[in-house]
């Protein structure tokens, strides 16, 4: 679904990756795992559209990605839940649930039943507004926003920030769910190590912006990568 080749990104004067490359399959979760500021989130900005690359090939279920816009990349079936979630905390939590229909021709403009069966709380919430929602449900919100997409390839940024125990482990079951249905991938930046273990079919590791180990969860010794992703 997704392959990255020898991704380079700067931001003005500083070069923050060099020569990432990973594969992200249907049916896979693909964790980006590291310390903070080796490269993480800059590498899902860069895949998403939202910051310009400096070099490099991006794949998309067979499309080649050039300079598509972020709303482009959407209709071609990549959706982006970024750190801090990103609602709008003015519009009620239907009304954040919507926002994700822009990409969508207007017959598809209809919410689909299976948003509020992964979400329970957000049926129950729908008139509040976004910004009255704690940072889990805020959390539910912004990956429910981006189902609405009928996404190809998710990315997740740290969707377990700052997050209550219990709600992790909601979330937790439903990019599980969503992986088991083998019509996207996934790939997840995550720092908390034993939720991202469990989850992950393969690992990405970045060290320096530049990917320091890498393969699939039953090839890599877990104390190896604890050691890589540890400060």
């Amino acid at each position: 679904m997704l392959s990255v080749r020898n991704l380079t990104l700067h931001y003005r004067q500083s070069q923050i990756l060099y020569g990432v490359s990973l594969d992200a399959e249907r049916g896979q979760i693909t964790c980006v795992m590291g310390t903070n500021g080796v490269g993480k989130t800059s590498l899902l900005k860069a895949i998403s559209g939202v910051h310009p690359r400096s070099g490099g090939s991006i794949t998309l279920n067979g499309h080649e990605i050039g300079k598509e816009r972020s709303d482009e990349l959407a209709q071609l079936g990549l959706a982006y839940v970024p750190q801090g979630r990103e609602i709008f905390p003015l519009l009620t939590v239907r009304e954040n649930l919507e926002t994700g229909f822009a990409c969508l021709p207007r017959d598809q403009h209809l919410m689909p039943d299976h948003i509020f069966e992964l979400f329970p709380v957000l049926k129950e919430m729908q008139k509040r507004r976004g910004g009255d929602l704690s940072g889990g449900q805020q959390q539910q919100l912004a990956i429910g926003r981006a189902l609405i997409m009928r996404p190809k390839l998710l990315l997740l940024d740290e969707p377990t920030e700052g997050i209550q125990p219990n709600i992790i482990q909601q979330i937790g079951k439903v990019i599980e769910f969503l992986r088991d249905q083998g019509d996207m991938a996934i790939v997840l930046v995550e720092q908390y190590f034993d939720f991202a273990y469990r989850m992950a079919d393969q690992f990405v590791v970045l060290g320096r912006g530049s990917v320091v180990l890498s393969g699939k969860k039953k090839e890599i010794d877990r104390d190896l990568l604890l050691s890589r992703v540890s400060v």
